[in-house]
């Protein structure tokens, strides 16, 4: 059969926190020529924030060109629409120079927003500086649930983030947060072929408490420190980890009970990703432990289809 070219239909490896894929991603791009990595990773955009995110290691980077990691202080505020805007410049060069673009990350809505070109809601400043002075998170994601049902299902009650910024969205625009876009139950045809690490998820728990054993030798409690002494913004303070490190600092608790509960923590996150993920029919999934081969075979056979 005869497919379309990588360059025209790209490849994105995708899962779950602690799944592999930004090690296998690595190992596409030294096994083919021509490959960039593309990080879709909310966390990884932060300067510093390296070992708590695993962001790929200079060594690595130098093996391989690595986009959007590094973009930003860990003090500033940073948005969908602008990693959505430097994600369409960064692509935009890798094609320009005849270079093929693999993403790799596990952020859905960041992929969705490069994938999807969705249509992402404005900013409401003033709106979001009168909700913020509303300390009752739970109260404000009952006030999203009266306005948009369908957004406060999507997240957690004391998900302050999420629940401000959707609530800001439908007080600020008189529209419903999830009513932007295509929609996020909307699954487009997409020129992407995306690829998902599926673990046993006894296997997954086992590997993320094992990264945080790895992480903690390597400098992560240090690397926290700096991060509280530069003042994090809310996001980067919220970062899985961070977030628990933080209260371990403060003497809020102990550094085992901090790691405890990052560890349940990052479990629950990631079933979150996968139950996202899970969601996605274009998605191709692939067990783990997934293998260069099997990750190329899947890409070839894909490109050899319409996009869907």
């Amino acid at each position: 059969m005869t497919g379309t070219s990588p360059a025209e239909r790209p490849l994105a490896i995708l899962g779950a926190t602690a799944s592999g894929k930004s090690g296998l991603a690595l190992a596409v791009a030294e096994r083919l020529r021509d490959v960039e990595l593309v990080s879709i990773d909310s966390m990884q955009i932060y300067e510093g924030m390296n070992v708590g995110t695993a962001t790929p290691s200079a060594d690595e980077r130098a093996q391989v060109p690595h986009h959007l990691i590094n973009l930003v202080p860990p003090d500033e505020a940073f948005t969908v629409g602008e990693f959505q805007r430097r994600a369409r410049a960064v692509l935009a060069d890798i094609r320009s120079r005849a270079k093929v673009p693999v993403l790799v990350g596990g952020t859905g809505l960041y992929l969705r927003s490069v994938i999807d070109d969705l249509e992402l809601p404005p900013q409401f400043l003033d709106v979001r500086a009168e909700l913020e002075a509303e300390p009752d998170t739970e109260l404000l994601h009952a006030r999203l649930l009266a306005l948009d049902p369908v957004a406060a299902g999507r997240m957690e009650a004391t998900n302050r983030r999420r629940v401000v910024r959707a609530l800001e969205v439908c007080e600020g625009s008189g529209r419903r947060f999830s009513s932007y876009g295509p929609g996020m139950e909307a699954y487009p045809p997409t020129q992407f072929v995306q690829v998902a690490i599926r673990w046993d998820r006894a296997e997954l728990d086992r590997r993320i408490a094992q990264r945080y054993e790895r992480q903690m030798d390597a400098g992560f409690l240090d690397e926290v420190r700096w991060l509280n002494e530069v003042g994090p913004s809310r996001t980067a303070a919220q970062a899985l980890g961070y977030r628990e490190l933080l209260a371990h600092l403060r003497g809020e608790v102990s550094l085992e009970d901090a790691l405890d509960e990052a560890i349940r923590r990052t479990i629950r996150f990631a079933r979150r990703q996968e139950r996202w993920f899970r969601r996605d029919p274009r998605i191709t999934w692939i067990d783990a432990p997934a293998d260069v081969d099997s990750v190329i075979e899947i890409w070839d056979r894909v490109r050899g289809t319409p996009a869907s």
